[in-house]
C-alpha cells in the first residue's frame, strides 16, 4: 500500500492526546478529589519526560536541517509549531483544573495559600520555619559582572528576584531551591504554602541593604535524551556516568514560570537563559507538579483517595505452596495489580535458597529502588549459585539505578551483562535451573511488566509460569545468545523475538485473519501503536471486513472509522485507577488465538529491542487472557474512543449499565478469594461467570 499521509496521525500530537485524557481525568468528579489531583501530577510528570525527550528530539532534527517525514508527512519545525499550539491551549485547562480542585478541598480542610491569605500566628509560625530550615540551604545569589548567572541542571527550580538597594538602584538576583525541600510548607494542619513564597516573603533579610520588589518562581528543562557511541565504548559503564553527567547540561528546551505582572523578572531570566519565546509557559498554578504527590501522599488526607485494593495471591499459589511444585502441576498466568506480585518475589527468593537451585538468570530493565529481587539475586550468588543478569544501563531515566544495581550484583559474585550493542533488551524473563532427581529442571517467568514491586502495585501486567520444556529451552538459548551478544540475529522455536520474529509473525497473524473476511476477528492490546506495516496490514484486513478492536492506551497513527480503509476498526483508550501496561494479541483463527509480548506495536519495539512475544497454548490461561480483553472492550465508564478525527470521545453507560473494567476486575478477583461463587451472592456469581466466559 502506498503510504498516504491522511491515512495516519502524528505520533507526538496522537502522544500529547493521550496525555489530555490523563488531564480529562481530574474533573471527574465521581472519583475523590486527591485523585483528580494524582492525575494532575502525572499529567506533569508525563509533560516532563515529553519535553526532555521527544521535543528535544524534534528540535535537534530541525537544527540539524533534517525534513525527513514519518508516515504522516509533518517535518520537525510543523511538528513542533503544533506541539507549542497545543500546549499552549492546554495550559488554560490546565490551570482551571488545578483551581477548581483547589476550590473543593477546601471544603475538606485542605488548603493552597498564598502567604497575604494567612493569620498572623501562621506567619510567625513560617518565620521560625524560614530561619531554622530555609535559611542554612537555600543558595542566594546577586547576578552581575562579578556574579554570573549559574548552571542550572535539568528540572531545577529557582526564583528570579528583583531588589532595591540603599540608593534605589534596581538589582536582580536569585535563589535555588532544593530538590530536598519540601514543595509545599504546611502552616498549620491542612494549609500550605508554596515554598517560594515563604522564602520570597523573607529573602529581603538575606539580601542585606536590599528591599524586595518582586520576585517569581522558574524552571528549566533540559534535553534529556542521551546520545550513546557504543562501538567506541571500551568501557560501557563508564560511558553510562559520563552520559549522566552530559544529561545535566543538556540544551535548554522549555523554561517554565510563575506569572507575575512585573515583565522585567521574565526579561532577567530569558537575557541568561536561551530559549525560543514559543517553549515559555507562564503559569498561576505552582510550578512543578510532579510534587503535588507531597499532598497527595500524606496519610492524613488518605480519606480522599480512593481505598487500596489489596492484591490477591490465589490458588495454586497461596498456603505457602511450595512455587516450583505449583509450576510442575500447571502453568499458571496472573494479571497484576489485581493478582499479587509476590509470587514472582517468592519465585526469586526461593531459588536462591533451595539447594538444588543451580543457577538464575533473569532481565532486569527497570528494577525499582530497594529491590527485594535484586538482593534474593545477591544472595544467591554469594551462595555460589550461578547467577546471570542482564541488567539493561540504556533503560531512560532510570539508567542511575540501573549502575547501582549492576555494581551491587557484580559485587556480590553475579555475572552481569550490560545490555546488547545497538539494542535495547527489553524483554522480561527469568529463568531457574533445578536439579531434581538426577536431571535438570527448567522454570520459566516471562511478563509484559518489569521486575519492579512498585510500578506491579499500579500496572496492569501479565505473570505467566511455565516449566514446559520447549519454553524452557528457548529460554536457555535466549541467555546463552544475550552472554555472547548476537541478539541481532537470534530466532527462537516456540517463542517469538524481536528484532527478528515479532514482527514478521504479527504480519503474518493478521494477514491470515484477512482471510476470513467478515468472520475474521482481531483484538490488539498495547501501549501504543505506530508501526506503519502494521497499521497497513490492520487497513487491508479491515477493508476484507475483519472486525478489530484496538485498546491502545497512548499513542494510536491508526485512523479508525474511515470509509473504505478502517470502517471495520473501533480503537478504545483506558485511563484510570491503574496504568494499563499489559500487551495482549488475539486473533480468532489462529492457533493459538491469544499472544502476549513485552512489546509494543511500535518500530523501536519490534526492530530496535530484544523482546519477547509468547503464544498461550494453556486453554484456561488463554481464556483467562481473552476474558481481559472482553471485559475491557465492555468499558462505558473509564474508556474513550477514538473518532477519524483524532479526537477521543469519553464513553457513557446507557441505561445504568456502567462498566468500570478495573472496578469490575477488582470485584471479580476478590470474588475468587472469598469463594464467593459459592454462595448466595448473586452478583458475585454473575460476575465470576461472566468472567469465565459462561452464559
Amino acid at each position: 500500500m502506498k503510504q498516504n499521509a491522511e491515512l495516519f496521525f502524528n505520533r507526538e500530537l496522537s502522544w500529547l492526546r493521550f496525555n489530555t485524557r490523563v488531564l480529562d481525568e481530574a474533573s471527574n468528579t465521581k472519583i475523590p478529589l486527591l485523585e483528580r489531583l494524582k492525575f494532575i501530577a502525572i499529567y506533569g510528570t508525563n509533560l516532563d519526560e515529553f519535553y526532555m525527550v521527544r521535543v528535544a528530539g524534534l528540535k535537534r532534527l530541525y537544527l540539524a536541517g533534517i525534513t525527513d517525514c514519518g508516515a504522516d508527512k509533518l517535518t520537525p519545525l510543523q511538528q513542533l509549531s503544533e506541539i507549542r499550539s497545543y500546549l499552549h491551549k492546554e495550559k488554560h485547562k490546565l490551570e482551571k483544573s488545578f483551581e477548581e480542585i483547589s476550590l473543593s478541598l477546601v471544603k475538606e480542610n485542605l488548603s493552597f495559600k498564598t502567604f497575604d491569605e494567612l493569620k498572623v500566628e501562621q506567619k510567625k509560625y513560617l518565620r521560625n520555619f524560614f530561619y531554622s530550615y530555609l535559611y542554612p540551604v537555600i543558595v542566594p545569589i546577586i547576578v552581575d559582572s562579578t556574579h554570573p548567572f549559574p548552571h542550572l541542571n535539568n528540572l531545577s527550580f529557582a526564583m528570579a528576584i528583583k531588589l532595591k538597594d540603599a540608593n534605589h538602584k534596581i538589582k536582580y538576583g536569585m535563589v535555588r531551591i532544593s530538590r530536598m525541600l519540601p514543595r509545599f510548607i504546611e502552616a498549620n494542619d491542612g494549609v500550605y504554602i508554596p515554598i517560594e513564597m515563604v522564602v520570597g516573603e523573607f529573602i529581603g533579610e538575606v539580601f542585606e541593604g536590599c528591599e524586595v520588589v518582586s520576585y517569581t518562581s522558574f524552571r528549566i528543562t533540559r534535553n534529556a535524551d542521551m546520545e550513546i557511541e557504543e562501538e567506541e565504548a571500551d568501557d560501557f559503564m563508564e560511558l553510562m556516568t559520563e552520559g549522566l553527567k552530559a544529561r545535566k547540561k543538556g540544551e535548554i528546551v522549555r523554561l517554565e514560570v510563575g506569572k507575575n505582572e512585573d515583565k522585567s523578572l521574565l526579561e532577567f531570566i530569558t537575557n541568561h537563559i536561551k530559549i525560543q519565546p514559543e517553549d515559555i509557559y507562564e503559569y498561576s498554578i505552582p510550578l512543578n507538579l510532579s510534587t503535588l504527590w507531597q499532598i497527595i501522599g500524606s496519610k492524613k488526607f488518605a480519606h480522599l483517595t480512593l481505598p487500596s485494593f489489596n492484591a490477591k495471591t490465589l490458588p495454586p499459589l497461596n498456603n505457602n505452596v511450595d512455587i516450583f511444585s505449583a509450576i510442575d502441576s500447571s502453568d499458571i498466568a496472573l494479571f497484576h495489580p489485581y493478582e499479587s506480585f509476590d509470587p514472582i518475589v517468592n519465585f526469586i527468593q526461593s531459588a536462591a535458597k533451595d539447594p538444588d537451585v543451580y543457577s538464575i538468570r533473569m532481565t532486569l530493565y527497570r528494577a525499582g529502588k530497594n529491590s527485594p529481587i535484586i538482593k534474593a539475586l545477591s544472595e544467591a550468588a554469594e551462595n555460589n549459585k550461578q547467577v546471570t543478569a542482564l541488567v539493561e544501563l540504556k533503560a531512560r531515566f532510570d539508567e542511575e539505578n540501573n549502575l547501582y544495581w549492576a555494581k551491587a550484583l557484580e559485587t556480590a559474585g553475579a555475572h552481569v551483562i550490560y545490555g546488547i550493542p545497538g539494542l535495547k533488551v527489553h524483554a522480561k524473563i527469568a529463568l531457574v535451573i533445578k536439579k531434581v532427581g538426577k536431571e535438570f529442571k527448567k522454570y520459566v517467568h516471562l511478563s509484559t511488566g518489569n521486575y519492579n514491586t512498585a510500578t506491579a502495585k499500579i500496572y496492569t501486567d501479565i505473570s505467566y509460569f511455565t516449566s514446559n520444556e520447549d519454553i524452557a529451552n528457548d529460554a536457555v538459548k535466549l541467555f546463552h545468545t544475550l552472554s555472547t551478544g548476537y541478539a541481532h540475529q537470534l530466532k527462537l522455536d516456540s517463542l517469538f523475538v524481536a528484532p527478528t520474529q515479532i514482527k514478521p509473525k504479527l504480519l503474518s497473524l493478521i494477514r491470515e485473519e484477512t482471510k476470513h473476511g467478515k468472520d475474521g476477528h482481531i483484538i490488539l492490546k498495547a501501549n501504543s501503536i505506530v508501526d506503519v506495516d502494521i497499521i497497513e496490514a490492520l487497513y487491508e484486513a479491515s477493508k476484507a471486513g475483519v472486525k478489530i478492536d484496538m485498546i491502545i492506551r497512548g499513542i494510536c497513527c491508526l485512523k479508525p472509522k474511515i470509509s473504505g480503509v478502517s470502517d471495520n476498526i473501533r480503537v478504545i483508550s483506558i485511563i484510570g485507577k491503574y496504568l494499563e501496561h499489559a500487551r495482549i494479541y488475539y486473533f480468532k483463527h489462529s492457533s493459538p488465538q491469544i499472544y502476549f509480548a513485552s512489546a509494543d506495536l511500535m518500530p523501536r519495539n519490534l526492530e530496535k529491542r530484544v523482546e519477547i512475544m509468547t503464544p498461550v497454548s494453556h486453554k484456561s490461561i488463554a481464556e483467562k487472557l481473552f476474558g481481559i480483553l472482553k471485559l475491557q472492550l465492555e468499558d462505558n465508564t473509564q474508556a474513550h474512543e477514538l473518532q477519524e478525527n483524532g479526537k477521543y470521545i469519553k464513553l457513557t453507560p446507557e441505561n445504568n449499565n456502567a462498566i468500570n473494567s478495573q472496578n469490575e476486575y477488582e470485584n471479580y478477583i476478590n470474588a475468587l478469594f472469598n469463594a464467593s461463587i459459592k454462595s448466595q451472592d448473586t452478583k458475585a456469581k454473575k460476575l465470576v461467570k461472566r468472567m469465565m466466559g459462561e452464559s
